[in-house]
């Protein structure tokens, strides 16, 4: 039987919570289909870690997950440690060295779920957002001087090499090549920020001249803001930079009804080092310990997963389980207005694995 080995790193937060969760339903499904199983490796990185250690991750951390299949990320990010600490020494440590460039993010109402949006109950909002995740506005190139002082100064630069922005267009066109609609948007922000962007946009023109089946057209980042709330039924596949994508996708989950369930998937698609998913709602310490986290997001992230590691009826019958639960409002945990728990919406998805799901 053919085993994957995934990497459980559950972080801070609420991430050890729905990432406990997330493996519930991965041995499930493992176990329903039959066919592979999973050996999972867990590891306790992230804010108590580094209240220990000093550190996020072992010195040797990216050495003892990067001959795993997969790695399940929970969240990072702690009250009691500065927000670029937590990020740069544990999540953006896996992503930018394992070249995780393209973080994928699709976005949809579920069944049973209402977005806020009127007149929105369904196929008016089928997004995958295509985030460049290895450059851009978070490649760390910056520094401060004469902190403290009345002439302190700070830089933050944000770096775009062709090769970042081909690989992440073409693989965002093969991407939106591959949905029925056959339809992309490159964002960007090239009216003001005349140098990267205008490269940005220069390239979209030669990479689409590959992808003739593509319809294309262009965006600045503010105006898709309004497009994504006025005329969702005209998005598809979108494709922007870091800081971008990030913001879009997040206003994207809250579109489709909560960021409780949205799902990530970062990718090396060469595969020369293992893909992490997670989903995208943070550590939210808020709801800590109170069992109330919304774990469809990670579940959802599983599919992805589960499509990734080249089993796609797995991933079929987890979605297919996943939707039967949502379409039942007495499984909505607070985010989406009910008084569901975790455990609770764990426990549906795996009857609903088992039970009448083909």
């Amino acid at each position: 039987m053919k085993t994957y080995k995934i990497a459980a790193i559950p972080g801070d937060g609420i991430g050890t919570e729905v990432v406990s969760a997330g493996v519930e339903v991965l041995e499930a499904i493992a176990k329903r289909e039959g066919g592979f199983a999973f050996q999972i490796d867990h590891f306790d990185w992230g804010g108590d870690y580094y209240k220990k250690h000093g550190r996020m991750m072992p010195v040797d951390g990216r050495d003892q997950i990067a001959k795993h299949d997969a790695i399940l990320f929970g969240s990072a990010g702690h009250p009691d440690i500065p927000d670029h600490i937590t990020l740069w020494g544990l999540r953006l440590a896996i992503c930018q060295p394992f070249d995780q460039y393209a973080n994928v993010r699709p976005t949809r109402v579920l069944p049973g779920i209402t977005s806020p949006l009127r007149h929105v109950n369904g196929n008016e909002l089928d997004w995958v957002i295509v985030r460049e995740n290895s450059e851009g506005e978070y490649s760390g190139v910056g520094g401060r001087v004469h902190q403290g002082s009345p002439i302190e100064a700070a830089t933050d630069v944000a770096m775009f090499t062709r090769a970042g922005v081909e690989r992440i267009l073409r693989f965002a066109f093969k991407l939106a090549q591959s949905r029925p609609r056959k339809l992309l948007t490159v964002v960007t922000k090239s009216n003001a920020q005349r140098h990267a962007m205008v490269m940005w946009d220069e390239i979209a023109h030669e990479v689409a001249a590959d992808f003739k089946d593509v319809a294309w057209d262009k965006m600045l980042v503010d105006a898709m803001t309004m497009r994504m709330v006025m005329k969702p039924g005209s998005i598809d596949t979108v494709v922007a930079t870091n800081l971008h994508a990030d913001i879009l996708s997040d206003l994207a989950a809250a579109l489709a009804g909560s960021l409780g369930i949205a799902p990530t998937a970062n990718l090396n698609p060469e595969r020369t080092f293992p893909s992490m998913f997670e989903p995208i709602h943070g550590s939210a310490f808020d709801i800590m310990g109170k069992g109330v986290a919304n774990p469809v997001g990670t579940f959802w992230s599983a599919v992805m997963m589960l499509e990734h590691l080249g089993e796609p009826a797995a991933a079929g019958r987890l979605m297919k389980a996943i939707e039967r639960v949502t379409a039942d409002k007495r499984f909505h945990t607070p985010d989406l207005g009910g008084t569901a728990r975790t455990a609770d919406v764990t426990k549906a998805v795996i009857e609903a694995i088992h039970g009448a799901n083909a």
